[in-house]
């Protein structure tokens, strides 16, 4: 991508191919009942075409994944990040006991394309949330595949369409966290931010939230996701370990886990971990490749870009 290809988005919005998401449909006369026990959002309180965010965690408060929720008719849509294909189904039938409720897994079967920074919202899709993917408004549409490319064909005319690269950009500039990178199964979702988008802290019961009612009465968590802008030195890159020293048997106070390029600020800018108590300048970002450069770094507010 390019300084270009990012004026052109912000003059005419974009287009993303999100296809390959996990796509999960709930039916049957339980499935609001059963799904509210199972995430930390409030789905009772879902609208019509508005996406609500939720977390699905363990009984100990660990991640089993981060979804948006839409409202289908009798249905609900969960969508994921494709990687929990495997394991988040298996983890919601677990739970399926006595409940008048249907699981189905609608990947191969049903499109998703998602509009940002559009104006338009075409009026023959009877499917469509309102979402924020790329920390600005957007549109989410499911189709089914054999409108797939005619529709996208429409849709994309006039349009910037997302590349992994660019997709990858305006995430890390909006502080959006993803699966496999700064979210997995050791992350307690306050740790990721997520508890100030994806937790309703006044709903019932739901597998998890003994533990995430602890740590939001504790007040925090031992380390928490956080920009990083380079100020000297080379590019910065996923995995590199943060030290508040050059010192060689310094031990290691962070780690960066997504990288990019940032047309906007002209500088690179990261995201990681950083633990509680740490130093927020004047950090050293070491690669994991011994042999890439060091880079000196210093903690950002974000989103980088509002």
């Amino acid at each position: 991508m390019s300084g270009a290809s990012l004026f052109a988005y912000r003059q005419r919005g974009g287009i993303a191919d999100l296809s390959d998401r996990l796509k999960l449909r709930f039916t049957g006369a339980d499935r609001v009942r059963f799904l509210n026990g199972q995430v930390t959002a409030d789905v009772r309180k879902l609208t019509a075409g508005a996406a609500l965010p939720a977390c699905v965690t363990t009984a100990k408060g660990k991640l089993c994944g981060d979804v948006l929720i839409h409202s289908a008719g009798e249905a609900l849509f969960v969508d994921a990040d494709a990687a929990l294909r495997e394991t988040l189904p298996a983890r919601f039938e677990r739970y399926i006991i006595a409940d008048d409720v249907t699981l189905e897994d609608m990947t191969d079967n049903v499109r998703l394309i998602h509009l940002v920074g559009a104006t338009l919202e075409p009026a023959n899709f009877s499917e469509r949330s309102l979402a924020n993917r790329f920390g600005a408004p957007g549109l989410d549409l499911f189709l089914a595949t054999e409108r797939f490319e005619e529709t996208w064909e429409q849709l994309a005319a006039g349009r910037v369409v997302f590349d992994e690269s660019f997709a990858e950009l305006l995430r890390i500039e909006a502080g959006i966290p993803r699966w496999g990178r700064e979210l997995g199964e050791d992350t307690l979702p306050p740790e990721a931010g997520l508890d100030r988008t994806h937790i309703d802290y006044h709903k019932g019961c739901y597998i998890g939230q003994e533990v995430i009612s602890r740590i939001k009465s504790v007040g925090h968590v031992n380390r928490e996701l956080t920009g990083f802008i380079a100020t000297s030195g080379g590019a910065l890159t996923a995995g590199a370990a943060l030290f508040a020293t050059r010192d060689a048997g310094a031990r290691s106070i962070g780690r960066l886990t997504s990288a990019a390029w940032s047309f906007t600020l002209e500088k690179p800018i990261a995201l990681g971990y950083l633990k509680r108590g740490s130093p927020t300048r004047d950090l050293i970002a070491r690669p994991a490749d011994a042999t890439g450069a060091e880079a000196e770094v210093a903690v950002h507010p974000l989103p980088f870009v509002p």
